[in-house]
């Protein structure tokens, strides 16, 4: 899934994390993946990978489906296409495919569709 946002990379990612906050859920890292693209002397357009999560929602889902701690902490990279803010992110139908999960474990998923739906605005 991709989406759009009319701020900066900079201001999304401090939305994002705010409203992380704001749920209560757990924020694991902010991997800002240009500054480590030019600590290795490599030019990145603007590109920051977020992971965050619940605990209480993700050890049931990877209790049930080990193999979806790959996916787990949820991610959304949030990059410049061009003076264009993008926000990107599995979706979570496809990761509870993905798994195979169940409805009871996939529904706390959807919550990923309306956090990134409130970092778009116009």
């Amino acid at each position: 899934m991709t989406k759009h946002a009319a701020r900066t990379v900079a201001e999304t990612v401090a939305a994002l994390v705010e409203l992380i906050r704001a749920r209560e859920l757990r924020l694991f890292a902010v991997i800002d993946q240009r500054a480590a693209a030019r600590s290795a002397g490599l030019d990145l357009r603007d590109t920051v990978l977020v992971l965050f999560g619940s605990p209480a929602a993700g050890t049931p889902i990877m209790a049930a489906a080990p193999l979806a701690a790959l996916d787990l902490p949820l991610r959304v990279v949030i990059w410049d296409d061009g003076g264009r803010t993008c926000i990107s992110y599995v979706s979570p139908h496809a990761l509870a495919e993905r798994h195979r999960l169940p409805p009871e474990l996939a529904g706390p998923l959807a919550g990923l569709d309306a956090i990134t739906d409130a970092l778009v605005v116009t």
